[in-house]
């Protein structure tokens, strides 16, 4: 089979942009009007939990409950959604690039690059609380917990590991041609982010007139509104809403200063190189809580 390295992967943790990203992309890079809604992002790009592409990798009907079984086959279809294009693509993913039973997670032979997104673990643990339909200290323990994995029920999982590992693991991949966002720089400045990755990364021209537009087009609000009226088959089973919130700094008055504490303390290091900028806020909004309960 000719060169397979063609996946260009768009990374995450869940809950920390990457259906923006994907929608953004496919709004920018299509052709004029024949940019999909949410729940067709598959005309535009894949992920890596299809289960078609499962099915044709084991020649029938996939399903387990080993992951030594799903990491067998997973190879094999990520060879063939890497030669279901015939030239690079974009392809979905949550699992973190790692080893297991000696069979990379994020095959090299299929990998052209990765885009990156993060988002500030803060914000995070109550989005992904509703992700997973369970109370914030229990995701907060799942975003710790380095044997965190997802899976769908015939058994396509997906390794996340802690939070910290995930984010770590992605930025230092031997070799990989990587750009990196936080979710946060895009909420601020959508346009200057876009920019800096297609012109910089992805090499493509800036079309300014069609840039703007694929931002306002899909503003969290526009989001939000077609997750109203067309529902959104990505969303989780007991999921309320996937597109709930959207902004930078919920955590304030969703997470209690013992929460945000915890977070600290977990991610300290990780936080120091890719959130500087919130490292005296949670700290004075932790320390606050301790002063107010001992008063």
């Amino acid at each position: 089979m000719s060169n397979l390295r063609r996946i260009i992967w768009l990374a995450s943790f869940p809950k920390s942009g990457n259906t923006w990203m994907r929608t953004l992309l496919a709004h920018y890079m299509m052709p004029a009007g024949k940019a999909p809604d949410i729940n067709n992002l598959r005309q535009f790009t894949t992920g890596d939990v299809r289960r078609d592409f499962f099915d044709a990798a084991v020649g029938g009907s996939y399903r387990t409950t080993k992951a030594e079984e799903w990491i067998k086959v997973r190879p094999v279809a990520m060879r063939l959604i890497a030669a279901s294009k015939p030239d690079h693509h974009f392809v979905k993913t949550h699992c973190a690039p790692v080893k297991l039973y000696g069979i990379d997670v994020i095959p090299p032979e299929v990998t052209a690059a990765a885009i990156y997104i993060m988002r500030n673990p803060f914000d995070l643990a109550p989005s992904f609380a509703r992700h997973q339909s369970c109370d914030i200290d229990t995701a907060i323990s799942r975003m710790t917990n380095p044997d965190m994995v997802m899976g769908t029920p015939e058994g396509i999982y997906e390794y996340l590991g802690r939070w910290d590992d995930h984010v770590q693991r992605w930025n230092s991949a031997d070799g990989l041609p990587l750009y990196v966002i936080r979710y946060e720089d895009m909420l601020n400045n959508p346009a200057k982010v876009m920019r800096g990755l297609l012109q910089k990364f992805l090499k493509l021209p800036i079309d300014k007139p069609k840039l703007a537009k694929a931002i306002k087009a899909n503003s969290f609000e526009a989001l939000k509104k077609q997750e109203e009226t067309l529902g959104f088959t990505e969303k989780p089973d007991g999921m309320q809403k996937f597109f709930a919130k959207g902004t930078s700094g919920v955590w304030k008055e969703d997470l209690t200063p013992e929460q945000v504490g915890r977070i600290r303390e977990e991610f300290l290091p990780t936080l120091r190189r890719w959130y500087p900028d919130m490292l005296e806020e949670t700290r004075a909004f932790a320390e606050a809580g301790k002063t107010n309960g001992d008063s």
